[in-house]
């Protein structure tokens, strides 16, 4: 029982990365062709901008309902 839970916890997890990788992609083409670091790199950096801090501030909060 523990592990089919553990099975469709990573599975629901490795949905969400696919799909978030394919946003970050899409919005970010050149994004494909960086490795892990550079686009780690890419995301902190554009965190630094004016005003990411009060846009995220916004952001729903994991668990919360739209």
């Amino acid at each position: 029982m523990e592990n089919k839970q553990r099975n469709e916890e990573r599975k629901a997890r490795t949905r969400r990365l696919i799909e978030r990788g394919a946003v970050l992609e899409g919005i970010f083409p050149l994004a494909a062709d960086l490795s892990g670091v550079e686009v780690k790199a890419f995301l902190i950096a554009l965190s630094h901008l004016p005003g990411a801090a009060e846009l995220a501030a916004k952001l729903p909060k994991s668990g919360d309902k739209p």
